[in-house]
C-alpha cells in the first residue's frame, strides 16, 4: 500500500544510448540508482508482516516487510521516535511510513522507517499480551503467592471512584449481609490518563494506614466498559502496586467477562462488585446462621427437658393415685402439690435460665470479633517480617558486594575494553565472520575493522 504520488520515470540519464556509452563503476551506478530512487519515489507507506527483526545492541533495529510475492528491507535507527518500538516482533502486521534508499555497501534497497502502526491485532491487546507475559515469568500470577481472604473481616478498604455504580452496589450487598463492616474509601479515577497512578496511590495509601491501623483487605473495582475504559487496570504500575501489598487484594473489574491484569495478579478475583462484595461477607453470614442454629437447638432442648418433666409428674400422680391408705394418700397428694408447685417454680426459673443463656450466648456472638486475634496473628508477623527483611538486606548487601566485583572482572576482560587500549578486529564484510589468518582473505575482498570508537571497511590489495 503506498500513500505517495505515482513515480515518473526516466530512465534516459541513468542508462545512455549506444552512441553515447559511458562505462560506470559499480560504485557510480549504484549511486545514480539511489539519486533516482529518493528523487522519484522518496517517502511511501507501505503495509506487510515483519520477519527477520534483529535488535542490534546499537539500539538500531532490522527487518524485513514481507507479503505473499515479495519482501523489502527496513531499518529502524535508534534515534527515530516509534511508539510501537517493544511492540515489534516478527508476524506481526504493520503499516510503515519512511524513505526509500539504496544502501550502497550491499547495492539493496531498503526503506528508512520513521513511523509504524500496528495492523490487525490492535495495538492495547499486543501491550496486553507482552506485560502478562511479563509478569507471569516473574511468577506474580502463582498461586503460591495469593492469600487466604479473613474468614471475619471487620474493616476493609475500597479503591474506586465516587460516582460508581460499582462502589453502590458493593455498599448495598455490605449492609445487607453485614452492617457492622466498616468500610474505607480511597477515592480514585477508574479510567483515563493517569488513572492507573492514582489507583496505584490508592493501594499503597491503604497498606500505609493498615500499618497503624487494623485493615483486613482491599478490594479495588469498577463496572465494567471497553478495553480502553479498563485500561487502567493493565498497566503495569497498578500490577506491581497489588504484588507488593501486605494487605490481601480483592479485585472485581468489569463484567464476568472482564479479564484485566490486575485479576492475575491480585489474590481473589471476583467477577462484579456485588459478587466482591459477597465474597467478603460470606463468613459473617455463615457466622449468623450458625447462631440461629443455635437458638433453635436451645429451644428444642427446653421442649424436650419440659416434656420429660410433665411425663415425670404424671407419673407420680398415677402412682399417687393407686395408693390404698387414705393418710398415705393425702401425705402423698400434699407432697404432689407441693413438688408440683416447686416443679413449676423450677421450670419457669429453670426456662428463664436458659433464655437468659441463650441471649447471652447470643450477644456475646454478635459482639465476637475476629479481629483482636487477627491482630495479635498481625504483630507476630509484623516481628517476623522485621527479621526477615533485615536478614533479606545482609544478604542483598553481600550479593551487591559480589555483582561489583564480578562486574570489575567483566570489565577488564570486555572486548571493549581491549580496543580502548589500541586493538582492533577484523572481518569479513559478508559474513561477518572473524579474520586471524591472512590467509583468510584474497585479493580485492571487502573486510571491516573495528576499532574503540566506530568501524570502517577496507579492501585487500
Amino acid at each position: 500500500m503506498s500513500r505517495s504520488k505515482q513515480p515518473q520515470w526516466d530512465f534516459g540519464e541513468l542508462f545512455p544510448s549506444e552512441e553515447n556509452r559511458t562505462i560506470l563503476t559499480v560504485s557510480e551506478l549504484t549511486s545514480r540508482v539511489k539519486v533516482a530512487i529518493e528523487a522519484h519515489v522518496g517517502e511511501v507507506w507501505v503495509t506487510g508482516e515483519i520477519s527477520n527483526l534483529r535488535q542490534q545492541a546499537s539500539g538500531h533495529a532490522y527487518f524485513s516487510l514481507k507479503d505473499d510475492r515479495a519482501q523489502l528491507a527496513c531499518v529502524l535507527f535508534r534515534g527515530t521516535r516509534v511508539g510501537q518500538r517493544d511492540l515489534m516482533e516478527d508476524g506481526l502486521k504493520v503499516v510503515a511510513q519512511g524513505d526509500l534508499t539504496v544502501y550502497e555497501p550491499q547495492g539493496r534497497y531498503q526503506l528508512n522507517v520513521r513511523s509504524l502502526e500496528l495492523q490487525g491485532v490492535g495495538e492495547l491487546q499486543v501491550r496486553f499480551d507482552k506485560l502478562k507475559q511479563k509478569l507471569q515469568g516473574e511468577g506474580l500470577f502463582d498461586n503460591e503467592r495469593k492469600r487466604a481472604l479473613p474468614k471475619y473481616p471487620q474493616r476493609i478498604g475500597v479503591v474506586t471512584s465516587l460516582d460508581a455504580a460499582a462502589l453502590r452496589d458493593v455498599l448495598h450487598v455490605v449492609g445487607r449481609r453485614q452492617s457492622s463492616l466498616e468500610v474505607v474509601i480511597v477515592p480514585s479515577r477508574v479510567q483515563g490518563q493517569g488513572a492507573e497512578m492514582e489507583l496505584a496511590r490508592g493501594v499503597d495509601q491503604l497498606n500505609r494506614f493498615a500499618e497503624s491501623s487494623s485493615l483486613d483487605l482491599i478490594l479495588l473495582t469498577r463496572g465494567g466498559g471497553s478495553i480502553e475504559d479498563l485500561w487502567a487496570f493493565n498497566e503495569e504500575v497498578l500490577a506491581r502496586a497489588v504484588s507488593s501489598s501486605s494487605v490481601p487484594v480483592v479485585s472485581a473489574v468489569g463484567h464476568e467477562i472482564d479479564f484485566t491484569i490486575c485479576d492475575f495478579v491480585s489474590d481473589v478475583r471476583a467477577a462484579t462488585p456485588s459478587a466482591a462484595a459477597e465474597i467478603i461477607t460470606e463468613g459473617a453470614v455463615a457466622l449468623r446462621g450458625w447462631l440461629d442454629d443455635i437458638g433453635y437447638r436451645l429451644m428444642r432442648e427446653v421442649r424436650r427437658r419440659l416434656g420429660v418433666g410433665q411425663a415425670n409428674v404424671e407419673q407420680l400422680s398415677g402412682r399417687m393415685r393407686r395408693c390404698h391408705p387414705r393418710r398415705r394418700l393425702q401425705d402423698h397428694m400434699q407432697r404432689v402439690d407441693e413438688l408440683s408447685e416447686a416443679l413449676r417454680r423450677g421450670r419457669v426459673i429453670h426456662l428463664r435460665g436458659m433464655m437468659e443463656r441463650w441471649k447471652m450466648l447470643s450477644d456475646w456472638l454478635r459482639r465476637f470479633r475476629p479481629g483482636q486475634a487477627i491482630a495479635l496473628r498481625g504483630e507476630g508477623m509484623t516481628r517476623l517480617r522485621a527479621d526477615f527483611s533485615g536478614r533479606m538486606r545482609f544478604r542483598l548487601r553481600c550479593k551487591s558486594d559480589h555483582l561489583v566485583r564480578l562486574e570489575e572482572r567483566l570489565r577488564l576482560l570486555s572486548p571493549k575494553n581491549i580496543l580502548a587500549r589500541g586493538y582492533s578486529i577484523t572481518c569479513n564484510s559478508q559474513s561477518g565472520e572473524i579474520i586471524r589468518q591472512a590467509a583468510q582473505v584474497k585479493k580485492g575482498q571487502r573486510i571491516r575493522t573495528h576499532v574503540s570508537k566506530g568501524e570502517f571497511d577496507s579492501s585487500v590489495e
